[in-house]
């Protein structure tokens, strides 16, 4: 159990650096489109600090392997979406994205949460999951993957509505954590797939199953659309958002797939879903939507401001009382 913790805070803390690397490379590259995909491969992969994150984050996933070996599905998940805390941390050190105040009590809640569910680990007997019917999976996966690209699309044309509010990302994030979710079903199956005794044996039993080819479109998918979500959007919102979307989704679809209990101990039991279900509210918690720079909200009063003036007077606003021309001429205003 505790190599699965350390595991899981490891993964926790090389996928940290790697949005926030990514989101520093991204930040020097000119706009990306998710409807443009092959320009927007052409552009990260010609940058050497993007190529730095992206290799955190496949490290990342290896991390993941090791934690769904070792540790329940619920448990797990609890872990990794304690890594909001080293997201914020470093969010604020390198790209300067200041959290809110609800952002800061949301750090707070998720330590205790990390603290509850590594408390419902000691002594636990329940059974890991190792496997889950392929119809089953697929029957999970695929309506998930079309739900979350949809998602996402439809994000994309309201933000090119004019008058609109900066978005926070909340959206792109819940699309993002769609994908993710049915990345993380693969890695689980793989997990309970693999047998270091029998490498050969390991590689044929992953290719007949449906998990290398879900990796393959989710990884396809996620990377298109969270690279044009994190160059738009403040990385310390979109990617926890993004987590605990994986983290409800996983968590419900995977105790089902892969026939995972929860503890029979009461207490336990009690810490387990406690620390999850804070962990979750810190999503409730983020605000919807970024706040619209003042000198921006100014312009955008003073139409209305007028606009109200007029209406309510029915005639145009006087003139200051200006004194006669010398030269007899009007004055013109400027």
């Amino acid at each position: 159990m505790l190599w699965g913790v350390a595991a899981a805070l490891l993964a926790n803390l090389l996928f940290s650096v790697g949005f926030v690397v990514e989101k520093r490379a991204l930040s020097a590259l000119p706009p990306l489109s998710a409807t443009r995909p092959a320009a927007l491969l052409v552009h990260l992969l010609r940058s050497p600090l993007w190529l730095v994150g992206a290799a955190a984050l496949l490290l990342g996933f290896g991390a993941q392997l090791v934690v769904y070996r070792t540790l329940p599905l619920v448990a797990a998940q609890g872990l990794f979406v304690t890594g909001l805390v080293m997201l914020l941390l470093l969010s604020a050190l390198f790209l300067g994205e200041q959290p809110s105040g609800r952002e800061r009590r949301g750090m707070v809640a998720i330590l205790a949460a990390l603290v509850m569910i590594v408390l419902s680990l000691p002594g636990s007997d329940e059974e890991i999951g190792r496997a889950a019917p392929a119809p089953v999976v697929l029957l999970i996966a695929v309506p998930a993957l079309v739900f979350g690209i949809g998602l996402f699309l439809a994000a994309e044309r309201r933000s090119r509505r004019r008058h609109r509010m900066p978005t926070a990302g909340v959206p792109y994030g819940v699309a993002v954590g769609f994908l993710y979710g049915v990345s993380s079903l693969a890695i689980k199956g793989v997990a309970g797939l693999l047998d270091v005794a029998d490498l050969a044996g390991t590689a044929t039993a992953v290719l007949a199953s449906p998990y290398p080819y879900l990796l393959l479109c989710t990884g396809a998918g996620g990377l298109v659309l969270s690279q044009t979500a994190l160059q738009r959007c403040r990385a310390s919102l979109v990617v926890p958002v993004c987590t605990t979307v994986t983290f409800l989704f996983t968590v419900v679809s995977g105790s089902f797939a892969f026939a995972e209990p929860l503890p029979s101990e009461p207490v336990r039991l009690l810490l387990r879903l406690g620390g999850s279900a804070l962990a979750v509210s810190v999503l409730l918690a983020l605000p919807r939507h970024d706040a619209a720079p003042r000198a921006a909200t100014a312009a955008q009063a003073a139409p209305r401001l007028v606009g109200r003036t007029l209406s309510a007077t029915g005639r145009t606003p006087l003139l200051p009382h200006l004194p006669p021309h010398p030269e007899g001429r009007p004055h013109v205003p400027r």
